[in-house]
C-alpha cells in the first residue's frame, strides 16, 4: 500500500517539473533577450531561475486588488 502512494507522487512530481523546466527557459530567453549588457543577462539567468516567485508575487497581488 505505501509503495503504491509513492509512486503516485511520483507521477505527479514529474508534470511539475516539466512545467518549471519550461517555464525555466521561456523566462531565461526573455530575460536574456531583453538585456542591454551582459551583466543584465546574467541576472536575467538568475531572475529565470526564480521565475515563480515573480508569478505568485503579480497573481496575489492582482487579486488583491
Amino acid at each position: 500500500m505505501y509503495m503504491a502512494y509513492m509512486m503516485d507522487v511520483n507521477v505527479t512530481k514529474r508534470g511539475g517539473e516539466a512545467v518549471y523546466g519550461l517555464g525555466f527557459i521561456g523566462a531565461a530567453i526573455y530575460y536574456i533577450s531583453v538585456a542591454a549588457t551582459f551583466w543584465a543577462g546574467v541576472l536575467g539567468f538568475l531572475k529565470a531561475i526564480i521565475w515563480p516567485i515573480f508569478l505568485v508575487y503579480g497573481a496575489l497581488k492582482f487579486l488583491g486588488n
